[in-house]
């Protein structure tokens, strides 16, 4: 009868065992171990089984954190509660605890077992491949157990305590990994907005250079007429002194001074407007707020600003499109876009130094503004177009290219809810297309 009882016993255990495992093989994080507690309640025959994670309480005591309830016909909910004058406490020293009855009167002080009405008690530790304890597996029952469902439990339990704490020690790793995936984002992002933030500056301290060089050509020229008229004054006063006073020479000396008056004015007035023009685009970079823009007007100022870089790669831009143009825009971010292109096209359209023209137009229909840059130069190589958006992509690295000009402006048009695109065939040019709403509603902050 014995063998018969031993031999009956090893077969429900193997069946439940592949039960279990048949059950639990596809299943992951918590509904693996929503599986394995109701599984083994029915293979156990108990009321409940409880997968937990240990975890420091307030306290500083260990504790509980289920992962999974059974309670005898459904899933109970997950709950929190201190190890402390529980069975559960000598599992955390990786000791296997069993109580086959009377678990209440050897735990008087345990709320959960007289919630559950609870007389026996099974549990066990799951214990990771370093040897930490990283929770615990129990099954807990209103009547007692028995000796052959004790052997049973323990043989199940022993089990998946193992899978289970490899299930843990998984999620664990997994936990650590997105850690690391999110810090590395972070410090990636950091990086990428401190690049375009350097970028930024750089090309602005490149226009303040430009504009410079610009503004000394006619204030040179004021300078030195003004010292013409320094001398044409000393002449007319030592002509006045004279005894004698020629009306023709009088009036070669006034025509004279009128002539510098004149230059200086003009020169001045040149020096200004440049100095206008930076200033304005400058302040706007700085700004994030949406402004009405007199199209035209803002992009010939974007064009004059930039005009000593264009100049020297001997472009000249043609700025068609209408005067009543007023589309509502953020001028900083909008301000940046056209910078991008203009020196995009000023660095890589005409490479060959014999120069072009790049023509910019816009048109409005339906809500939306469409701008076009187009040039006639040598086009993008084979393969540069798929990458031309891409970060840090450029093809004159150590040319001084950073490759975030075209990111630069992906970007912002994605942020103004527009898109940019770029046709171009080798050897025959290169259009990019902006397409954006004609009021755009707010300017987010570039990241």
């Amino acid at each position: 009868m014995e063998l018969f009882d031993a031999n009956d016993a090893r077969t429900l255990a193997e069946a439940a065992l592949r039960a279990i495992t048949d059950s639990t093989a596809r299943a992951r994080g918590e509904a693996f171990f929503r599986v394995l507690v109701r599984d083994l309640a029915a293979a156990l025959d108990v009321t409940y089984v409880i997968a937990g994670r240990v975890i420091r309480m307030p306290d500083g005591q260990d504790g509980i954190r289920t992962l999974a309830v059974w309670g005898g016909e459904e899933f109970l909910p997950n709950m929190e509660y201190s190890l402390e004058h529980t069975p559960c406490h000598n599992v955390t020293d990786q000791t296997m605890c069993f109580h086959g009855c009377g678990i209440q009167q050897d735990y008087p002080l345990d709320a959960l077992l007289v919630d559950m009405k609870a007389e026996s008690y099974v549990g066990m530790p799951m214990v990771d491949t370093e040897g930490k304890t990283l929770g615990i597996l129990s099954a807990i029952d209103t009547k007692p157990i028995d000796e052959n469902k004790r052997l049973l439990a323990l043989s199940l339990l022993s089990i998946f305590t193992a899978r289970a704490a490899a299930e843990l020690q998984h999620q664990e790793r997994e936990h650590q990994l997105e850690e690391k995936v999110v810090r590395r984002t972070e410090a990636l992002r950091a990086a990428q907005a401190n690049l375009v933030e350097q970028e930024k500056l750089a090309a602005l301290g490149s226009l303040v250079a430009g504009v410079a060089h610009e503004v000394n050509t006619p204030v040179g020229v004021a300078l030195t007429a003004a010292s013409a008229m320094s001398s044409y004054t000393a002449q007319l006063v030592k002509a006045l002194e004279a005894p004698k006073v020629s009306r023709s020479d009088l009036v070669n000396l006034a025509s004279r001074l009128n002539d510098a008056a004149a230059l200086i004015e003009q020169n001045l007035h040149r020096a200004a407007g440049l100095i206008g023009n930076f200033k304005q685009l400058a302040v706007d970079q700085g700004s994030e707020h949406v402004s009405t823009l007199a199209l035209k007007d803002y992009v010939q100022g974007v064009v004059s600003a930039h005009s000593p870089e264009l100049r020297k790669a001997g472009i000249k831009v043609e700025v068609e499109m209408d005067h009543l143009l007023r589309p509502r825009l953020p001028p900083g971010k909008f301000s940046q876009v056209l910078s991008n292109l203009l020196m995009n096209a000023a660095r890589h359209a005409y490479p060959d130094g014999r120069g072009g023209t790049v023509l910019v137009r816009a048109c409005a229909a339906d809500g939306w503004l469409d701008m076009d840059f187009i040039d006639h130069g040598v086009g993008l190589a084979p393969g540069v177009r798929e990458r031309i958006y891409e970060p840090f992509f450029t093809t004159k690295r150590g040319q001084g290219g950073s490759g975030l000009g075209m990111h630069i402006v992906y970007t912002i048009m994605q942020q103004m809810g527009g898109a940019v695109e770029v046709h171009s065939t080798p050897g025959e040019g290169c259009r990019f297309h902006l397409h954006m709403p004609f009021e755009v509603k707010s300017s987010p902050p570039l990241a």
